[in-house]
C-alpha cells in the first residue's frame, strides 16, 4: 500500500517561513519523481514544484521561485519544501504526490497523492 504523508504546516504570518515534509512509504523512492501541488478555497490544484528522482533537476512554479526550495532525501523516503517569505496568497492546501520516474507539471500525471497540510499565511 502506497502511502504519503504531509507534515509541518500551520498558521504564520506574511514575510515568514514554514518547512512541510512528505514521507513516503510502499514503493521504491528513488524510482519516482515527486511534487508539490495546493488548492486554495474555491481555486483549481496548482503546480508548486517538482523534483526529478535523484533530485538532480527541480521546477517552479513562477509564483514561488526564489521563494521556495523543493528538495528531497532519498535516504529518508522524505521530501520537504522549503518556504520563504510567504504571502497571504500562498494560503493552501498543500499536497506532495508521486509519479513513475519522469517528473511532470501536470497533477492528472500524478499516480500517488498526500491527504494534504493546512498553509495558512495571515497580513
Amino acid at each position: 500500500q502506497v502511502v504519503l504523508v504531509e507534515s509541518g504546516g500551520g498558521l504564520v504570518q506574511a514575510g515568514g517561513s514554514l518547512r512541510l515534509s512528505c514521507a513516503v512509504s510502499g514503493l521504491t523512492f528513488s524510482s519516482y519523481a515527486t511534487a508539490w501541488f495546493r488548492q486554495a478555497p474555491g481555486k483549481e490544484r496548482e503546480f508548486v514544484a517538482a523534483i526529478s528522482r535523484t533530485g538532480a533537476n527541480t521546477n517552479y512554479a513562477d509564483s514561488v521561485k526564489g521563494r521556495f526550495t523543493i528538495s528531497r532525501d532519498n535516504a529518508k523516503n522524505t521530501m520537504y519544501l522549503q518556504m520563504n517569505s510567504l504571502k497571504p496568497e500562498d494560503t493552501a492546501v498543500y499536497y506532495c504526490a508521486a509519479r513513475f520516474y519522469v517528473m511532470t507539471r501536470v497533477a492528472s500525471e500524478y499516480d500517488y497523492w498526500g491527504q494534504g497540510s493546512q498553509v495558512t499565511v495571515s497580513s
